[in-house]
C-alpha cells in the first residue's frame, strides 16, 4: 500500500520540463507553470485521499486487536470485533482492486493485474473507435453544427465592434507571411510562364481580326475616324504658310515667285475645302474607303497567312524574351508593393474596403435568415465531408498516441486523474465491509447463539 501511494507522486515531481518552453516568452511559461500546478495539486489530493484510505485501515486494523484480546472480558466487544474484522476484509479487497489497475500489488505479478499497463494499446485502440463511433459521426457533426446557429454567431461577431479590425490585421500578417515565404525569382518565372502561355503562344492574328471586325461592324471606329478627320483639318486651317512653302519648295527654279505663291494658295484652299467635306459628309467616299480597307484589314488578320505572319514578327517585335522578363518583374514588383502598402496602412483604400465589406457581411449573417441558413449548410456539409472522409484518421490520433505512451506513464497519468475518486472506493469499502461484518456476526449471533 506504501508502495502504491508513493507511485503518484512522481508523475508531477520527476516529469521533465516541456522542451519549447524555453524562450517561448512569459505567456507560454504561465502556460506550463499552470499545467504543472495543476498536476500537482491532483497528486497531492490523491496522495492525501490514500492516505485517509490507509489511516482508516491501519484504525481497524487497530480496532481488531484489542477488541479481539478483551472480547472474553468484555462481550460486547465481539460485535466491534466483528465490524473491524468486516472493515479490515472490505479495505483490503478493495486496496487490491484499485491497486490491480495501475500495477501489480506488492509487486506479486498474480493473473488480471496491472490491467492498465499490460492492456494499454487494447485500451487506447477501444478508446479511438468509441470516439469515432460515438462522435465522429457526420449526423452528430451535422446536427451539433446547427444547433450552434455557427454563422449567425460569426455574423454577429463580425459586425460587432473589433470583428472587422480583428479580420483584417489577421488577413494583414498572413498576407505578409506569405510575401516572406514567396520567392520573388519564383513567383516572376510563373508569371512570366503565364505570359508566354496565354500572351506569346496563342498566335494574335485571327483573335486580333475578330475582335476588329466586330468592332468595324458595329461601326465604333468612326468615333476615331471623326477625331482624325477633325485634327486634320484643324491642322490644316493652321497651317497655310507650311501648305504653301511645300508647293513652292516642289515647283520647278523658272517657275516665278508670284506663280508659286498662286498656286500655293489653291492647292491650300482646295485641301481644306477636301477635308471639311470629309468632315461634313459622313457617307463620303474617303470615309467608306476607309471602312473597307479597315474590314479588308480585319479579314486579313483572320485568314490571310502573311498577314498572320507579318502579326506574328510584330509580336515577336514588341514581345521579346527580354520584354517578357522584364514586364513579369515589374507586374510582380508593382502587386507585392500595393499590397505590402496597403496592408500595412490601417487607413489605405484596401484595407478600409475590405473592414467595410467583412462589416457588411456580417451584417447580413445576422439580419438575413436564408443566408444565415446557407452558410450554416455549407460549414455543416464541410465539416460532414471531413469527419466522413478523415474519421479514422482523427480517431488514429488517439491510438497512436496511447500507443506511444510508456506503459508505467500511461497508468500513472490516468491515475492521476481518477485515483482520487477510486480512493472513495476504499473508504467505502471499509465502512461497508464494518457495517456488513457486524451485520452478519449480529444475526448469526442471534441465530445460533
Amino acid at each position: 500500500m506504501q508502495v502504491n501511494s508513493e507511485q503518484t507522486t512522481r508523475p508531477a515531481a520527476t516529469r521533465p520540463p516541456h522542451a519549447g518552453t524555453a524562450g517561448t516568452g512569459s505567456g507560454a511559461g504561465a502556460a506550463v507553470d499552470r499545467g504543472l500546478g495543476s498536476d500537482a495539486e491532483k497528486a497531492a489530493a490523491l496522495r492525501k485521499m490514500k492516505l485517509l484510505a490507509l489511516g482508516l485501515l491501519i484504525i481497524m486494523a487497530v480496532i481488531f486487536v484489542f477488541a479481539f484480546a478483551l472480547q472474553k472480558q468484555y462481550p460486547w466487544l465481539e460485535y466491534v470485533r466483528a465490524a473491524a474484522e468486516g472493515g479490515m476484509v472490505g479495505a483490503l479487497a478493495d486496496w487490491f482492486a484499485v491497486t490491480a489497475l495501475f500495477k501489480y500489488p506488492m509487486g506479486i505479478k498474480i493473473p488480471h493485474t496491472a490491467i492498465i499497463p499490460r492492456r494499454k494499446d487494447q485500451i487506447g485502440a477501444s478508446l479511438g473507435e468509441f470516439v469515432e463511433t460515438n462522435f465522429l459521426s457526420e449526423q452528430v457533426v451535422q446536427e451539433k453544427l446547427a444547433s450552434v446557429d455557427i454563422a449567425r454567431k460569426a455574423g454577429a461577431w463580425l459586425s460587432g465592434p473589433g470583428g472587422a479590425e480583428r479580420v483584417a490585421k489577421e488577413g494583414a500578417a498572413v498576407i505578409r507571411g506569405a510575401f516572406k515565404v514567396l520567392n520573388d525569382d519564383d513567383v516572376q518565372a510563373v508569371i512570366e510562364s503565364m505570359v508566354r502561355k496565354h500572351l506569346l503562344t496563342p498566335p494574335w492574328g485571327p483573335p486580333v481580326g475578330r475582335l476588329a471586325e466586330r468592332i468595324f461592324a458595329d461601326g465604333h471606329h468612326h468615333t476615331l475616324v471623326d477625331l482624325l478627320v477633325d485634327r486634320t483639318v484643324d491642322w490644316v486651317r493652321d497651317n497655310h504658310e507650311t501648305v504653301s512653302r511645300l508647293v513652292s519648295d516642289r515647283s520647278p527654279q523658272w517657275v516665278p515667285q508670284f506663280v508659286d505663291g498662286l498656286v500655293g494658295d489653291k492647292v491650300y484652299v482646295e485641301i481644306l475645302k477636301f477635308t471639311k467635306a470629309v468632315q461634313a459628309d459622313p457617307q463620303h467616299q474617303v470615309r467608306q474607303s476607309i471602312d473597307t480597307y479597315l474590314t479588308s484589314l480585319a479579314q486579313d488578320l483572320q485568314h490571310d497567312p502573311v498577314m498572320i505572319a507579318r502579326a506574328e514578327g510584330i509580336k515577336a517585335q514588341v514581345l521579346g524574351d527580354p520584354e517578357v522578363r522584364e514586364l513579369a518583374s515589374r507586374t510582380w514588383g508593382t502587386i507585392k508593393a500595393a499590397l505590402l502598402g496597403a496592408v500595412d496602412d490601417p487607413h489605405s483604400e484596401l484595407t478600409v474596403k475590405f473592414k467595410a465589406a467583412v462589416h457588411d457581411f456580417g451584417t447580413r449573417l445576422v439580419v438575413d435568415p436564408e443566408l444565415a441558413g446557407k452558410v450554416n449548410a455549407w460549414i455543416g456539409d464541410a465539416a460532414g465531408y471531413l469527419v466522413k472522409t478523415y474519421r479514422s484518421d482523427i480517431a488514429g490520433v488517439i491510438t497512436d498516441t496511447v500507443a506511444r505512451w510508456d506503459a508505467e506513464e500511461t497508468s500513472q497519468k490516468i491515475e492521476l486523474q481518477v485515483g482520487k475518486d477510486l480512493q472513495f472506493i476504499r473508504i467505502n469499502g471499509t465502512v461497508v465491509g464494518a457495517l456488513a461484518g457486524l451485520a452478519i456476526f449480529t444475526v448469526a449471533h442471534l441465530a445460533f447463539g
